[in-house]
């Protein structure tokens, strides 16, 4: 299986560190300084990545959470950087899984309490590759008949119509003639969008990484969106990369698994770091986003993609108001996957099969706004055990007086 190497070279934003970016650390006892001081407990501490290092932000808030239920988070982290805890080049190179050193710094996912949630079918392309496994049954060979049968026709059809109006509900009255309405293109193109639980808090992994899928899986991709992070008001704060990875057979096969198609260990990845808005940093940067995607596996595939946030269906500051607003609140706020145009159908293993993944993929998401997200495959099973939840957390916290 190949390595897996973090650098700051693939890593880093283009312009390197000069916006505001906030993450998580893990931080081992040290011989002096707090938190983290000899005899203490080590622990998640959150932290302003910076051109010149990764500095402590315990002390204004004890999670990453807090910092951005604050009135204006990016103000908060540059007021109260603390205590330098490592160089940025260190900290990335210890956050590859195969020889980490736990007696050193390494990067988590930028999330501790926030929900987990995601949006899907927020794009034409991925739409239609969702219509087409649930007419597939999870089946690959079947998937690309019906995809020929579908051709352009309908993805020309479906590309400008807003969803929910009145062009909506005429296409939906013509696809419907035709035997291919669907529940994915109710929430394409229908007035309710679909927003659902990707994972538990606490259970996203970050950087270098290694990601999950099922062993009884033979059928699934990577997801390279953007994720949001939206304060417990509603606003949105921020944006990272995420990899929302997905089954492909098991949701093609019924809808009602989608929570096994989506929330399995570690298939929930975030990062590198939460990027805040700021002067100089907003909504309408992430609007003009193109997120990029690469697979590489050790039979020497190799598989480039993107996808352009300006495709979506429905814009970002209205899918965070679908998913926080009068009917549901997230007093810790939420990280919201925004969902991929992206669906792979290149072959890999043989003519009509399509794209699936190999255990040792390496995955890597990107923007040069936001940096790269590398993560590797591997089964469920054969990634450690996610052992500390929110009860670990708030006992740590207390014991390294934090709380």
């Amino acid at each position: 299986m190949s390595t897996l190497s973090i650098t700051a070279a693939n890593t880093l934003p283009a312009g390197g560190l000069q916006g505001c970016f906030v993450g998580r650390i893990w931080l081992p006892m040290r011989s002096g300084g707090t938190p983290g001081a000899k005899g203490a407990k080590a622990g998640p501490t959150p932290v302003l990545v910076a051109d010149d290092g990764v500095y402590d932000l315990s002390a204004t808030s004890p999670t990453l959470s807090g910092l951005l239920a604050m009135d204006d988070p990016a103000a908060a982290a540059r007021d109260g950087k603390g205590e330098k805890l490592g160089e940025v080049t260190a900290v990335l190179a210890n956050s590859a899984y195969q020889d980490q050193d736990q007696d050193q710094p390494y990067f988590l996912a930028p999330s501790d309490l926030q929900a987990l949630k995601a949006c899907g079918v927020t794009f034409v392309r991925s739409m239609l590759e969702r219509v087409i496994e649930e007419q597939a049954k999870g089946d690959p060979e079947r998937a690309a008949e019906i995809r020929k049968a579908i051709g352009d026709e309908i993805g020309q059809s479906l590309a400008d119509v807003v969803p929910g109006s009145d062009e909506a509900a005429r296409v939906r009255d013509v696809l419907t003639a035709r035997g291919l309405w669907s529940q994915y293109l109710e929430v394409g193109i229908g007035p309710d969008a679909e927003v659902f639980t990707k994972s538990q808090p606490m259970a996203a992994v970050g950087i270098g990484a290694e990601i999950g899928i099922h062993p009884k899986s033979t059928w699934n991709n990577p997801e390279p969106e953007v994720v949001l992070a939206i304060a417990p008001s509603g606003a949105i704060v921020g944006a990272c990369l995420g990899n929302d990875v997905n089954l492909r057979d098991f949701e093609g096969r019924s809808a009602l698994l989608l929570g096994k198609a989506k929330d399995n260990r570690a298939s929930c990845a975030v990062g590198p770091f939460i990027r805040l808005f700021d002067d100089g940093f907003n909504l309408d940067h992430v609007r003009g986003m193109q997120v990029g995607l690469s697979v590489s596996g050790d039979d020497g595939f190799e598989l480039q993609g993107q996808s352009s946030i300006a495709e979506i269906s429905r814009d970002l500051a209205d899918l965070a108001a679908y998913a926080c607003g009068p009917h549901n609140q997230y007093p810790d706020g939420l990280l919201l996957f925004t969902g991929t145009m992206f669906a792979p159908t290149e072959d890999r293993d043989a003519p009509g099969q399509g794209f699936t993944h190999h255990l040792g993929d390496v995955v890597t998401i990107s923007n040069p706004l936001l940096g790269s997200l590398s993560n590797q495959i591997n089964h469920t099973d054969k990634i450690a055990p996610w052992t500390f939840g929110i009860g670990a957390l708030m006992t740590n916290l207390a014991a390294r007086g934090l709380l």
